[in-house]
């Protein structure tokens, strides 16, 4: 007796397996419904035919999981690179003056104007698209070289196809750097940037550039 309702029970599990699988259902769905095997389920399933309908809706939710299984992969990538970027920032700690000082004569080794040999002297300058590093270097030159904000000139350097977008991009740099917008002048329409190319230059500043380089040549020389 026993033998024959364990056999009835499976009779009765591969019909609603069956039954299921003709409804559009995954074997994941079937499987979380029906408690067998997977091996033993697609044996049962094999040569179960579907309609185009059947095979359409299961084509769909195959993609709908997949989607949600690669918008779970994505937040999860998310969550990772922000608890990295945290636990980053708390390593940096507090700046001493001379570290900020270093920092600036790297950043402008790397994207400030330097004085050409045969010339007759070269401002100091800075140009670059990124407005964290644009207002590191604001305060670079106040708290390390003693440069008045009044002494700044900025320029705006703004693609021929944005420049419509004038004034909005002149605003957009005004709140990220905290200056008004009488301080911004706009050069020739060249480029390729979306918030165009901020160029910081500071009013008489020959000396300091010189000033700046040999920071520079000290960092190298101390660092062989």
């Amino acid at each position: 007796m026993h033998t024959i309702t364990m056999g009835i029970r499976k009779y009765d599990l591969k019909e609603k397996a069956i039954a299921l699988r003709k409804e559009g259902n995954t074997y994941s769905e079937i499987l979380a419904q029906v408690p067998i095997a997977k091996s033993t389920l697609s044996d049962w399933l094999h040569s179960v035919g579907l309609s185009k309908y059947q095979k359409q809706r299961l084509t769909t939710k195959r993609l709908e999981s997949a989607k949600r299984g690669g918008a779970a992969k994505h937040q999860q990538r998310l969550e990772r690179t922000k608890a990295i970027v945290e636990a980053a920032k708390i390593e940096v700690g507090l700046l001493s003056r001379r570290e900020l000082w270093l920092m600036g004569v790297m950043l402008y080794w790397a994207e400030g104007s330097k004085e050409k040999s045969y010339g007759s002297g070269s401002g100091t300058e800075l140009t670059n698209m990124d407005p964290f590093m644009i207002c590191f270097f604001i305060r670079w030159l106040k708290n390390v070289c003693d440069i008045d904000k009044t002494d700044l000139v900025f320029e705006i350097t703004i693609h021929e196809t944005h420049r419509h977008r004038t004034e909005e991009i002149i605003n957009y740099w005004s709140e990220k750097i905290g200056v008004t917008t009488h301080y911004f002048s706009q050069r020739k329409n060249i480029g390729e940037t979306y918030f165009g190319v901020v160029r910081i230059r500071v009013r008489s500043s020959t000396t300091l550039n010189r000033r700046i380089a040999g920071w520079t040549q000290g960092v190298v020389e101390s660092s062989r």
